[in-house]
């Protein structure tokens, strides 16, 4: 059966967190898209025992989870949507995890075997119909619900709604500062309602679980995707990592301070354990100088004079407890201003070359032109060794040349002759240009020896026209 997701039985598919196009339409009764989703790393190791484990867990709305028992030994896997035992009546859901990894999981909660509930079997259409149906009056009723305790003024508020599968019972979750008398509540949300009520109070951790949200690190909040039980976190948390004690950064979407205040809480532990105490004070020749800053990375602490606290002077660990094992000699060590090393620059390379304001133009523009300069020509400059690289087919024959024998020493002479010619360099365009100029205006009769060459004349840019 289906929940009204095309693949809800997939395992594999995973439907958007949200009411988006792109999302599944049945996003309150899709079998994945539920929080707090566990992995099966056990899926494709085949159990060695006879006996197989028919423990199953079974999701249902948002972060709800509990364990029941397949005593009819149905086919079940992740995504299956199950009908099980309730009081009164029963309820649906979501088969979440199965196999062994179900005894881990209720170990971890101290969850026992003998409250186990059991599953009756597999949802049917009409199940799944009621279901659906069910969840579509949450958002409604919610609303509703918080208008009868505004209306008799009851200092609390309804965080969520939950059907039952049958539609038999309503669950209002609800978070107050202080203790709620909801006796005269209940007889008006019976009576709206005409169902059972059931009334349930959890902390603002909880409702931060069970809305969802981003947190200020841009990911979905760890208590609505992974996070399963809730240790305290104090302001000491904070010290201890060197924060500020600012409500406002320190708090999250619950209202307290952040859960991940203590992931790298260990970490800072150990590291601190090498410190000395951040209430050491130094008597020095000058004065009295106490702790003022810490920095665990760098592994320095920073000193000030107790009459002048304007002036910080940092110092490596190492050197601090040198300085420490004096002052408990009954020694005191020289000035603060005395014992600080000037900081050695450090070279650092720029790699990227971002702070280079020339990096994106092209560089040795100038070698590039010699380069096309000495460059030979394709018909007529390649050397003797190219041309005999050609292809044989375009090679002219060669024609008998007359017998040198008599004389072997004359095309030697020749040759070094032509080596030892030396080569005008190559000079700009611009250059010959202005030579051929002065020569033609100088020289009257090189214009009559050379007939064919061109008198070049100053241009003048083109006149505008006016009534263009």
């Amino acid at each position: 059966m289906s929940c009204g997701c095309k693949t809800s039985g997939d395992s594999a598919h995973s439907c958007g967190p949200k009411k988006t196009a792109n999302g599944c339409e049945n996003v309150n009764t899709c079998g994945n898209s539920y929080k707090l989703s566990v992995f099966d790393w056990l899926s494709d190791i085949n159990n060695p025992a006879s006996n197989r484990c028919d423990l199953v867990e079974v999701r249902f709305k948002n972060d709800r989870k509990s364990f029941y028992k397949n005593v009819n030994n149905i086919p079940l896997h992740i995504g299956s949507i199950v009908t099980v035992e309730s009081s009164p009546g029963h309820d649906v859901g979501v088969v979440s995890l199965t196999g062994e990894l179900v005894k881990i999981q209720m170990k971890k909660k101290k969850f026992s075997e003998e409250s186990t509930l059991k599953i009756y079997r597999q949802a049917n259409q009409k199940d799944l119909e009621v279901w659906q149906e069910a969840r579509k009056k949450e958002d409604s009723v919610k609303l509703e619900a918080r208008k009868i305790a505004h209306r008799i003024g009851l200092e609390m508020k309804v965080t969520d709604v939950e059907y039952q599968g049958d539609s038999s019972k309503i669950t209002f979750y609800y978070t107050a500062d202080n203790r709620v008398d909801f006796r005269q509540l209940i007889k008006e949300y019976a009576g709206a309602f005409r169902t059972k009520i059931d009334m349930k109070q959890i902390g603002f951790r909880q409702e931060a679980a069970k809305v969802g949200g981003i947190g200020s690190c841009g990911r979905e909040l760890c208590c609505s995707t992974w996070l399963t039980d809730f240790r305290s976190v104090n302001t000491n948390v904070a010290r201890y990592q060197q924060l500020s004690i600012n409500p406002q950064k320190l708090a999250g979407q619950c209202g307290k301070l952040k859960c991940c205040l203590n992931y790298e809480l260990d970490s800072y532990l150990d590291a601190l354990s090498n410190f000395p105490s951040s209430s050491t004070t130094l008597d020095t020749e000058k004065g009295r100088a106490f702790c003022i800053k810490i920095d665990v990375f760098k592994k320095k602490m920073w000193f000030a004079y107790v009459d002048s606290s304007m002036a910080w002077y940092d110092f490596d660990i190492d050197l601090v407890k040198k300085l420490i094992a004096k002052n408990k000699r009954g020694e005191k060590i020289l000035p603060l201003e005395d014992l600080k090393q000037p900081d050695l620059p450090v070279q650092t390379i720029d790699l990227i070359q971002e702070n280079n304001v020339d990096r994106f133009e092209k560089k040795n523009r100038g070698n590039n032109r010699n380069r096309n300069q000495n460059r030979p020509n394709n018909n007529g400059g390649q050397s003797q060794g190219q041309q005999g690289q050609g292809p044989k087919k375009n090679r002219p024959e060669r024609t008998e040349r007359p017998d040198r024998s008599e004389n072997p020493n004359a095309n030697t002479g020749n040759q070094q002759r032509q080596q030892q010619k030396p080569q005008p360099k190559p000079q700009p365009k611009a250059q010959t240009e202005k030579t051929d100029i002065s020569d033609a205006s100088s020289d009257p009769e090189k214009k009559q020896n050379n007939p064919n060459k061109k008198n070049f004349k100053k241009k003048y840019p083109p006149k505008k026209d006016k009534n263009a």
